[in-house]
Formats: structure tokens, sequence, C-alpha cells
């Protein structure tokens, strides 16, 4: 079907002018001047052959035709509106499925995204979290990526902890995690105070013992901090064993000992008062975290929209 219309302009001034009743506010809304609108619905009139406002010495009324015209005009230009958001949603919005591991979503981007989600609704964000995305000692390749669904309304992607080597993939680095002791602030008030390294002799050392912690061949250990701190003479395999990395920071929150744990992943915990980083002495891993997004999805607009956030969030994190 063939629609004679006259130009949109001229509709969206009209509309603006009849709710305003005033061509200068009309033309504050649309940026334009009241002299413009003003041509617009003369010649919107023109084409029409009737009058659509009985212009008086200081005010507009709308006339019997523009009056019955405007009801019509506002529900199409609310129509061409939301058909046009609707396709901008379905082509940058969509389903987004960020899998990660354990420790990193909950102590550093979980507390992120709000952010996130705030500035893009169209974007149906999913959150998982698998021990798969920590490279085990071996690893060259991304596992856990075979098979991914790479359907339109479906796009997955990753932040792992490993190499950055991974075959097939868009790779971007985030950061290296800097480890230290960190402890409950009680412990530092106590019968036994932290002063110096040595100190660590009368406390409990708290050590990470998770699945995936047994098949990293360069995630820090108490031997590896205390040598480095120029400590001798502390059992650095005494203490408590604990298999899941959040309980690992949990258990140095309650006063259970002290951890080795990433300061960027507990920085929310030493802002609020919960954590102490009592020494300034850190060791740092071969392995930092990627986000890794295979090339079949990496161009899509959803998927870059993300890796913008979180590439500037990770420029944020001190590294030292």
């Amino acid at each position: 079907m063939t629609y004679r219309l006259p130009p949109l302009s001229s509709l969206r001034a009209f509309e603006a002018a009849a709710r305003h009743l005033s061509f200068k506010d009309a033309g504050a809304e649309l940026s334009v001047t009241p002299t413009a609108i003003s041509h617009q619905i003369r010649g919107l009139e023109e084409y029409l052959h009737f009058p659509l406002f009985h212009r008086l010495t200081r005010a507009l009324e709308l006339t019997r035709e523009g009056r019955a015209m405007l009801p019509k005009v506002r529900e199409g230009l609310e129509c061409f509106a939301s058909a046009i958001e609707s396709t901008r949603q379905r082509v940058a919005g969509g389903r987004l499925l960020v899998r990660s591991p354990p420790a990193f979503a909950a102590r550093w981007l979980m507390r992120r995204l709000p952010d996130f989600t705030a500035a893009h609704p169209e974007i149906r964000l999913h959150m998982a979290t698998s021990l798969d995305t920590i490279d085990a000692s071996e690893a060259s390749h991304v596992s856990g990526l075979e098979g991914v669904d790479v359907r339109d309304d479906r796009t997955e992607i990753f932040v792992r902890f490993g190499s950055g080597q991974y075959d097939g993939c868009r790779v971007d680095r985030l950061f290296s995690p800097a480890y230290t002791a960190v402890c409950s602030p009680h412990l530092l008030l106590g019968m036994r105070p932290l002063n110096v390294p040595a100190d660590l002799r009368r406390h409990n050392l708290l050590h990470n013992e998770s699945e995936s912690s047994l098949d990293l061949h360069d995630l820090p250990t108490w031997e590896q901090w205390l040598q480095v701190a120029g400590v001798s003479g502390i059992d650095s395999d005494a203490g408590t064993r604990i298999s899941d990395p959040g309980l690992l920071v949990s258990a140095a929150i309650d006063g259970v000992g002290v951890a080795l744990a990433s300061k960027q992943l507990v920085e929310g915990e030493v802002a609020a008062g919960r954590l102490v980083m009592p020494f300034d002495i850190v060791i740092k891993p071969t392995q930092a975290y990627y986000l890794v997004a295979l090339e079949a999805v990496a161009d899509r607009p959803l998927v870059s929209v993300f890796r913008q956030w979180l590439l500037s969030e990770a420029v944020k994190v001190r590294e030292g």
C-alpha cells in the first residue's frame, strides 16, 4: 500500500505545539526555533487545505479540525517510537550468559553489576560460576567452551583465570591478582597482635585447598609469601585447610585465622572494615583474569557493550 503523507517533521511540530499550545515551547522541546515550528505547521496546513490553530494575540487554540486530528497523530508517533525502540532492543539487546570463577564473581564482579544493568536494561544478563573457568596447570586452551550455544538469542562469554592462550577466541586481559595476608581487624587488637610478619607464628594460617587450587601450579602459598616476607621458623603447612575460596574469606572475616587472598577480590570487605591487610607484602601468580569470547560471538553488539564496560572497570584495578 502506498501512503501519501506530509513530512514527519511537520507532524512532530504539530503534536508538540498542540500539546504545549505554544510555538516557543514546542521549539524548545524539538531543539528548533519558534519560527521553524511556525513554518512547519504552515506547510502542514497548506498540505491539508485547512487551518490547525487559531493564532490569537498571546495564545494558540486548536481549530475543530486540529482537535480531531491530534489524537491520531499522537497515536501514530507513539507507534513509530515503539517500533523503533523494539527493533533497537532486538538488535542491541538479547541474552548474555557470563560464566566466571566463583570467587571472582562473588567478590569482584557482582558488586559492580548494578551500574551495568542500570545502563543497559536491554541486555538480559545471566551470571553463572564454574571451576572449569580456571586453567589447570597444563592448560593452554579453553576447556569447557566446546559446544557453546551461539544462537542469536543466546550468547555466552567467559571470565577465565589462566594463561590467556585460548585458540579461536577473542581474549582481553583484565588484571592479575595480588595476594596478601588478610584477617579480621579484631586480631590486630587481641592478645596476640600482628605487628610484623613474624607474629604469624602465633596465629592460625588458612589455606585454600579447593578443587581448583589443587590443579594450579602457581597459586601463591604461605611458604612463598613467608619467603618473600623474609620470615623463617614458621611451619607454613600448619593451620586450617578450606575447600571453598568464598568460605576461606568468610573464615578470615570471622577471626578463624589469617588467609592469603587477592587484594582486588577482597577490596569490598576491606573498605567495609570486615577485613584488614596488616602487611604491605604481596605475591603475584603468573596467571591472570581474562575476558574470553569465541570469535563467532565476539563482534556481537551485546558482547561489545559488556566488553567495553568490563575493561573500563578492570582499568580501575590496582595490581601492586
